[in-house]
């Protein structure tokens, strides 16, 4: 087994746009690591990179403590998989996880008893006679890897691999995948794009935007204390609700438009740089599930008024999106336009929208207004100019 570990590594393309600046991550043996961002943020062309398939502009490389940045992608000792699994047709099951093996020469039964292994942690001894055309896209996909564990690498890197099953089947092989790299134990570096399969899967996930690592903790850490606007905007679905506020000169309020939710000192204490902001705008976030409609004593706390505009039904709990006067910050415009000609520009303003998570035996009609109940402690607060948070 081997650790990843990325050195300011770069890529910067002969006309001139850089894909990745200056990243430092580092996989340890047996970490699962995840990479996610919108498309066209660099993960994929960093991964290209561990793998050999994109020349590093600068920066090292290291693949167990060694410099592998001139090393060929053979003689890397990493597996690859692939969104498109790039099966032989005309193969069994069998022949194409040790189709590799064969390359190298190895002996016919050493090929037939790790093929047997990796059937058996796969799933797939039952089908390795047939031919991929008779297998579901998740069977293909577990060939696929069945492929790359045969080979016993040090790293595994997995471009994107769920992406072309339909929705019920990925979220199946989200565990399954995650259970087949805890059993092998190898250091794996996993691209996506979808912010739910990287948090659910990744011990650790990387936040990448326009090339450059926002953010790299575990997924609890990534959703509960985002660095700056764009992860608060790109991790949790709904995404979170971010307003412009301004608190009062004493910090006893904080005004989202012609409503004030009141503060007290332990939003300070948690805030430790709350304190400078007082008589200033901030960027207020609000998670969805921290907005309850505000019933009983509820209704003595903090509340936020809002027009409802839509109630979502979805079974164990509702989405009620709401409108307020304060000015919202799109976290959906924000994150679509994410390439490197957006970045430290400044957020997208719009009309004051969001969405609330509550039980599904709320009461909430659209068209009413409702009280949602806030708890001051758990507000998010950014920069709005730097976009950064505000010291936690």
């Amino acid at each position: 087994m081997a650790s990843i570990a990325l050195e300011k590594v770069s890529k910067v393309y002969p006309n001139g746009f850089e894909a990745v600046h200056e990243l430092d991550l580092a996989v340890e043996n047996g970490e699962f690591m995840v990479i996610v961002g919108p498309s066209g943020c660099g993960k994929t062309t960093a991964l290209r990179m561990v793998a050999g398939l994109e020349e590093i502009s600068s920066g090292t490389l290291r693949i167990g403590n060694k410099p592998v940045n001139h090393v060929n992608s053979k003689d890397r000792d990493i597996a690859m998989v692939f969104q498109n699994y790039a099966l032989y047709p005309h193969m069994t099951v069998a022949e194409n996880i040790g189709f590799a093996l064969r390359l190298r020469k190895v002996s016919k039964s050493d090929v037939q008893e790790r093929v047997k292994e990796a059937a058996a942690i796969l799933g797939l001894t039952e089908y390795l006679n047939q031919r991929p055309a008779r297998l579901s896209g998740g069977q293909r996909q577990r060939v696929a890897m069945g492929r790359a564990i045969v080979r016993s690498p040090s790293v595994f890197l997995m471009d994107e691999p769920l992406s072309n099953l339909d929705a019920k089947l990925r979220v199946q092989m989200r565990t399954e995948v995650r259970r087949i790299q805890q059993r092998i134990g190898v250091a794996t570096l996993y691209v996506t794009h979808d912010q739910i399969e990287a948090m659910t899967m990744g011990d650790r996930v990387a936040v990448m935007r326009a090339g450059v690592l926002q953010q790299c903790d575990t997924p609890k850490l990534l959703y509960g204390q985002p660095k700056n606007l764009f992860v608060a905007a790109f991790i949790g679905s709904p995404a979170m609700n971010l307003f412009e506020a301004t608190l009062s000169s004493d910090g006893a309020s904080l005004a989202l438009g012609s409503q004030a939710i009141s503060l007290d000192a332990k939003v300070f204490e948690l805030n430790s740089g709350l304190a400078a902001y007082k008589g200033r705008m901030v960027v207020v976030g609000l998670r969805a599930e921290d907005m309850p409609i505000a019933e009983g004593e509820r209704r003595n706390g903090p509340v936020l008024q809002g027009h409802v505009e839509a109630v979502e039904a979805l079974g164990s709990e509702l989405l009620v999106h709401f409108s307020i006067d304060a000015v919202r910050i799109s976290a959906e415009a924000f994150v679509e336009e994410s390439s490197d000609e957006f970045v430290g520009a400044a957020p997208i303003a719009i009309t004051g929208e969001g969405v609330a998570r509550v039980e599904p035996r709320a009461t909430v009609v659209a068209g009413d207004d409702a009280l949602f109940a806030i708890f001051p402690e758990r507000l998010h607060f950014f920069d709005p100019e730097t976009q950064d948070a505000v010291a936690r």
